[in-house]
């Protein structure tokens, strides 16, 4: 409602340039004849309205009966069991801040900022967390997040163990899917280590990696709708 309630005038074109085009505020500013420092603040200003507003609606804590449909379309979407999720983190590139030496350089050799995300066998996103240095590896930045946190001390409402397949009369947990940066937990999925290894673990490897792609794939439709994330400029 706050934001709603401004007229539709330089506020409102603003966010649209900045957060779907990823232009910078000094170009926006000489758009509209403002200072930099005037533009700067609308976005934030809106950005969090947005996420006061809109987190609760659309990233609120998925239900146990909801985690059940997520994992029956994981099944059929992408062949795989009990799956209630795919995490991994993205390196959204950024200008290097001031006095910030190597915190934010990353392995691939650029400074950045981590959002941290899960998603469904759909691609919308489940969990999310950003802002973490992109000097950390995903692995430490997801055992920071209070999503992660909830996981690892088994603190979501996950649905109660069940037979990977109909004839199969052995319970296992559900859990998510990660690379091999994360942690092997009871409801946390990694693939087997190691380049040659036997069929069984190949086969694992492949069916786990088809899951994982779904978080990848999301990521990158995120940064195609709004390309701040290809690289922010504050």
């Amino acid at each position: 409602q706050q934001f709603s309630s401004k007229p539709n005038t330089y506020v409102r074109t603003s966010n649209q340039r900045y957060l779907a085009y990823g232009t910078p505020f000094e170009i926006i500013a000489s758009m509209h004849k403002l200072g930099k420092i005037t533009v700067r603040n609308i976005v934030l200003e809106t950005c969090e309205i947005f996420w006061l507003h809109l987190c609760p609606i659309y990233l609120s804590e998925p239900t146990t009966a909801q985690y059940k449909d997520i994992a029956a379309d994981y099944l059929k979407l992408w062949n795989i069991p009990n799956c209630v999720g795919a995490i991994d983190g993205k390196h959204i590139a950024i200008i290097r801040p001031q006095n910030s030496g190597s915190l934010f350089y990353n392995y691939k050799m650029f400074y950045s900022i981590v959002l941290m995300a899960s998603c469904d066998a759909r691609y919308t996103f489940t969990s999310a967390s950003i802002g973490s240095y992109g000097g950390q590896s995903d692995g430490g930045i997801f055992q920071q997040t209070k999503f992660g946190q909830a996981l690892l001390e088994n603190k979501l409402p996950l649905p109660p163990r069940a037979p990977l397949w109909n004839e199969s009369s052995t319970d296992f947990p559900h859990f998510f899917v990660a690379d091999a940066a994360f942690p092997l937990k009871k409801n946390l999925m990694r693939p087997y280590p190691g380049a040659q290894l036997p069929r069984n673990k190949a086969i694992f490897n492949y069916r786990l990696s088809r899951a994982r792609r779904v978080i990848e794939n999301s990521f990158g439709i995120l940064t195609a709708r709004w390309r701040v994330l290809r690289k922010i400029h504050l």
